[in-house]
């Protein structure tokens, strides 16, 4: 069965963007039936009643590619226009004080949790039908701003259950996922008073302290680079001095149980096997490490898409300076002087070190995901904070 990392779930939907079917990677075998995989949601918070707490479970059919949501018995019910209000946002909240249990469709999508007030939603026309707008915590105009969310993401399909919480856009809640199946497992369950210590530790950063909104989430520094709250050259710095050491020295890179090996040829970072040219980089800026993006972009063409992995994570993990890739021991992460603190602090804060501090932390297993292929039913549970 093969790995369905979060580049694969769910790839966009950035900026309130329209998050469509495309890129989504699926697999004919069949395992499972995916229709109606029981969904728990379990209110720990210590402070929001049941009543409080809404949940909204949206996505895309994958039989049919069609957007929409998942009502509470468990019903798929397609985006129309007249889903939106007269406000012009739709609002697909189920009270979790009246879900037992939800029973998931087979699609692609996110769970989101929010609290006091239901999550703003707009459906869309586009060019290949309508699409939905998801909530953009990051967005100080989005109509959901201050309201107090998260969200966990996850493809159900015929081959398994495959699912993250992620804080690759910003982190809100405190929550972790249990998925039982031919075991049960969990990950990424915060520790005690790790979401008032992620907030403090990163306001205590100068370069990272406008990240946090107020006690809302802190979002993650791409998103803050591109509001003009974090700076577009942080880690400029480190990936100059990379570049300027692999003029000289030899970057062996392992990537799908293949080594390549690279250096600085001109301005671009080339990789060889057996002599021939196998993939190149140009120097990535600081918005291209943080999103893992524009030059460090990942086909799925098993060989660029594989290296430019492991160069996006040595970046923002600031162990690239190590000759052979990638480090698989985290006790070397984030050691560097220029490196992704956000990333680092949450990491920190979770009981197994797991966490999706950016798009590509499933590098070396690093990241807050897990997967079944016989799954029975899946918890989310919102921690104390």
């Amino acid at each position: 069965m093969p790995n369905l990392s979060r580049r694969h779930l769910l790839r966009g939907a950035i900026g309130g963007g329209v998050l469509g079917a495309a890129g989504l990677l699926t697999v004919p075998q069949m395992v499972h039936a995916a229709e109606g995989l029981p969904l728990k949601v379990v209110n720990r918070t210590g402070r929001y009643k049941s009543d409080d707490i809404w949940v909204h479970v949206v996505g895309t059919e994958l039989a049919t590619g069609r957007m929409g949501h998942v009502k509470a018995n468990g019903n798929f019910a397609a985006a129309a226009l007249s889903d939106n209000h007269a406000d012009g946002y739709a609002r697909y909240g189920v009270r979790l004080s009246e879900m037992k249990s939800l029973p998931l469709a087979a699609l692609s999508g996110r769970v989101y949790i929010s609290m006091g007030k239901q999550l703003k939603f707009k459906v869309v026309g586009t060019g290949s039908g309508l699409g939905l707008q998801y909530p953009a915590g990051w967005v100080k105009t989005d109509p959901s701003y201050k309201i107090l969310h998260d969200f966990m993401e996850f493809t159900n399909n015929d081959s398994g259950f495959y699912c993250n919480t992620t804080m690759v856009d910003m982190f809100g809640l405190p929550m972790y996922i249990t998925l039982a199946g031919s075991k049960t497992r969990t990950i990424a369950r915060y520790e005690e008073g790790a979401r008032a210590r992620i907030f403090a530790e990163m306001r205590k950063r100068p370069a990272f302290k406008k990240l946090v909104v107020g006690n809302l989430r802190v979002i993650a520094p791409g998103h803050g680079l591109d509001r003009g709250i974090f700076s577009s050259t942080y880690l400029d710095p480190y990936i100059d001095a990379r570049w300027k050491q692999y003029e000289t020295e030899t970057l062996t890179v392992v990537a799908n149980n293949i080594t390549y090996r690279g250096t600085v040829e001109g301005s671009k970072l080339v990789f060889r096997q057996g002599g021939a040219v196998k993939a190149s980089f140009a120097r990535p800026s600081t918005r291209d490490v943080l999103f893992c993006d524009g030059t460090l972009a990942a086909p799925n063409d098993g060989v660029g898409g594989p290296i430019a992995a492991v160069l996006a994570a040595g970046l923002n993990r600031g162990v690239l300076q190590r000759p052979k890739q990638p480090i698989k021991n985290a006790d070397l992460y984030y050691r560097a002087k220029r490196t992704n603190h956000y990333s680092r602090i949450i990491h920190e804060n979770t009981v197994d070190g797991k966490a999706y501090g950016f798009a590509f932390d499933d590098v070396c297993s690093q990241a807050s995901y897990i997967e079944d292929g016989s799954p029975k039913n899946v918890t989310l549970t919102l921690q104390p904070f």
